[in-house]
């Protein structure tokens, strides 16, 4: 519980803190801590600790009602980041599967560009890679990749989740046109990685010693 507070802390401020003004999916800096969230705290602490921090953030610096819908995706790519991280990939393949499934059988899908989500298609792809080589990740020495991996995956299913509440369930409709749309699917392709990136590196960084200082005073299934 003291780690969960001491995160949801931390994710607050992150959340609260203004973003670029180009920002398509994350308005504030909680994509920096999100996938640490659920790497340290496990998916189910990861995803509390989140949760507690945008419902919060979000409070804190007003970004409109529906944005607390949206927000969702913060605290379910840390889960999904934990779940990575601690090997429980089959339900991380369910959840990638059934949402991308919903958005190629949604009609206004095939009007966007298909790699206005390249990110997404290529994190899908790694975790499909993961799954197949699960067996040589399995060592500590490979521990730094497996976070990355996490990292990555996770983000990238905070931002299918996103996807998922505009394009399948057409919330889109409600804000603008599906021209406008389709600019900002070409404007995400580019931006999204970027942040994601910046995100993976301070997961790098950060990660390993985290968990290292952690161990020492609490035990890996109590994490």
């Amino acid at each position: 519980m003291a780690l969960i507070s001491v995160f949801a802390a931390l994710n607050v401020i992150c959340d609260s803190i203004v973003g670029l003004p180009q920002d398509i999916v994350w308005y504030g800096w909680i994509f920096v801590i999100e996938p640490l969230n659920g790497i340290i705290l496990g998916p189910w602490g990861g995803f509390l600790s989140t949760l507690i921090g945008v419902m919060v953030g979000h409070s804190v610096y007003f970004r409109g009602e529906f944005e607390y819908i949206f927000s969702i995706g913060a605290p379910l790519g840390a889960t999904i980041s934990g779940l990575v991280y601690h090997r429980r990939l089959k339900l991380v393949f369910a959840y990638f599967a059934a949402l991308l499934t919903a958005y190629f059988l949604t009609s206004v899908a095939w009007s966007l560009p298909f790699w206005g989500m390249w990110d997404t298609l290529l994190a899908f792809a790694v975790l499909c890679a993961t799954i197949i080589f699960s067996k040589k990740l399995s060592s500590m020495r490979q521990e730094l990749y497996v976070m990355l991996i996490a990292a990555f995956v996770g983000l990238e299913a905070d931002i299918l989740f996103r996807i998922f509440i505009l394009v399948p369930c057409q919330t889109y409709q409600l804000f603008f046109t599906a021209e406008t749309l389709q600019a900002i699917w070409s404007v995400a392709a580019f931006i999204t990685p970027i942040q994601a990136a910046v995100s993976m590196v301070v997961t790098a960084l950060i990660g390993p010693r985290a968990l290292q200082l952690i161990r020492h005073n609490v035990e890996p299934e109590e994490v």
